[in-house]
């Protein structure tokens, strides 16, 4: 009854008892240690929505717009009148450093580590692409020409950080510690595969790596990233010793017409959550070109609106993305929390899957000259030729070793055989449930009845894993 007495105190009494408050809350060990600031920050929002306006005042006051200046002139604002956002680079598309402030904080071999993580991203595509091609694969998504992105903003992480990526970072899962087998597992469902093929191809997940599992949705990772910073933030509030972490989540700029991106940015800056936004603007959503999509100055500058830093940055300079992911984690974890939003500029080389013809929608020269005016990969191989790390020979061994791997991978996923056929109704509830077991029952049934129809021996246990397990 006293912790019924005490949660039913009207906030306004808290006010006036002062001193006795403090009393009040300490007494009662049931409140938990979060309790305590969330009455002392609600306190704070309430004086803070109580902004009166002073007479003769030459700025607004109201709690919506506490800046904005008085005028006499009506005057519509037209976004023609404000320059683009600039966007960011460290070395120009032949290599060359153009920041004179950027300083190399990787070894030769670090650098060189994560090439060959960029080259492999690019080197899987290709073979995955034509996998899918000769029907030994049912779905794939590339990410030529996206390989900076997510190997650039991955390299910058802390392994504490938790991700949420949407389906072309395989260059993040590659950098954190994604093998090759575990690509391949996932992409042919068979019984290594950790989801269990309960998923479509290229929707990785990785508990060990902290990287929450892909899912088709659009957007639908954005909320459930501001979500889990902010229970980073508590957990810190909670626990000072808690290593700081943050949250990195993915997407393209089609998603960002999804009514979640908008929830997700608005929840992170009013709650100050440690998140990095971080957008791929490829310039197509699908077959939608971005002169399609919006109006606006890109996606960078919805987080102005939303009250978010924010900075645009050239996606297919490695070392730009990187030293930017390396300030905005920075950032994020200032003053308790607060989200970050970056927008990479760069651009889809490939088709938007396997389901797609892009030249349906784009002229095959426009992507030939991308491919050879600006590619990712050729722009670092540049500065580390320049550099002295890298050569012709080294690149020739990397890219023979490397395709050796990724077939060696490939062969010994596709031999692997599928889940069992019992996994399809496991995992749902601790224990299969009456209706669940009459269901599996029906499923052996039908199989036992028509048993030319069904080839079970690519099944982990065929027929026999649908038996009675204690």
């Amino acid at each position: 009854m006293k912790r019924t007495r005490v949660a039913r105190v009207p906030t306004a009494l808290l006010r006036r008892a002062g001193a006795r408050q403090s009393t009040l809350v300490q007494s009662t060990p049931l409140i938990s240690r979060l309790s305590v600031p969330s009455i002392h920050q609600e306190q704070r929002r309430r004086h803070a929505s109580s902004i009166s306006q002073r007479p003769d005042s030459k700025h607004v006051m109201f709690p919506g717009a506490v800046k904005s200046a008085f005028t006499n002139t009506m005057t519509f604002e037209q976004p023609s009148t404000y320059p683009a956002l600039p966007t960011y680079r460290a070395v120009d598309q032949n290599g060359v450093v153009v920041d004179p402030s950027f300083v190399p904080d990787l070894s030769d071999e670090e650098v060189v580590k994560l090439y060959r993580d960029m080259l492999t991203v690019s080197i899987m595509d290709v073979i995955m692409f034509d996998a899918q091609r000769q029907g030994r694969l049912s779905f794939y998504m590339v990410s030529a020409g996206e390989e900076a992105v997510s190997v650039g903003t991955a390299s910058a992480l802390r392994k504490e950080d938790v991700v949420f990526c949407q389906y072309r970072e395989q260059g993040v899962f590659r950098q954190r510690g994604f093998t090759l087998a575990d690509f391949m597992n996932q992409l042919f469902a068979n019984k290594k595969d950790p989801g269990k093929g309960r998923n479509m191809p290229v929707h990785y997940g990785s508990r060990e790596l902290n990287i929450h599992t892909i899912s088709s949705p659009l957007a639908t990772q954005l909320p459930q990233a501001s979500g889990a910073a902010y229970a980073l933030k508590i957990q810190r509030m909670q626990d000072p010793t808690i290593p700081p972490r943050v949250v990195a989540a993915y997407f393209g700029e089609g998603a960002a017409s999804e009514g979640d991106f908008h929830a997700a940015l608005n929840i992170a800056a009013t709650r100050a959550c440690p998140v990095v936004f971080i957008c791929r603007n490829n310039g197509y959503a699908i077959s939608t070109p971005t002169l399609e999509q919006y109006r606006g100055d890109g996606i960078a500058s919805r987080g102005l609106g939303y009250g978010i830093e924010t900075i645009r940055v050239d996606g297919n300079d490695f070392w730009a993305v990187r030293e930017v992911m390396k300030r905005a984690r920075e950032l994020a974890l200032q003053d308790g929390g607060k989200p970050v939003l970056i927008e990479a500029m760069t651009y889809r080389v490939s088709h938007h899957s396997t389901s797609d013809d892009s030249f349906a929608y784009r002229a095959k020269v426009e992507v030939e000259d991308w491919k050879r005016r600006d590619n990712p990969i050729a722009r670092l191989r540049k500065w580390m030729e320049a550099k002295g790390c890298w050569d012709e020979n080294k690149e020739k061994e990397a890219r023979e070793s490397i395709r050796r791997e990724v077939l060696k991978a490939f062969s010994e996923a596709e031999r692997e055989k599928k889940p069992p056929i019992r996994t399809m109704f496991e995992d749902v509830y601790e224990e299969l449930t009456p209706d669940l077991r009459q269901q599996m029952e029906e499923l052996k049934s039908q199989l036992e009845r028509y048993p030319d129809e069904y080839d079970l021996g690519e099944f982990e246990g065929g027929r026999d894993s649908l038996d009675k397990q204690e």
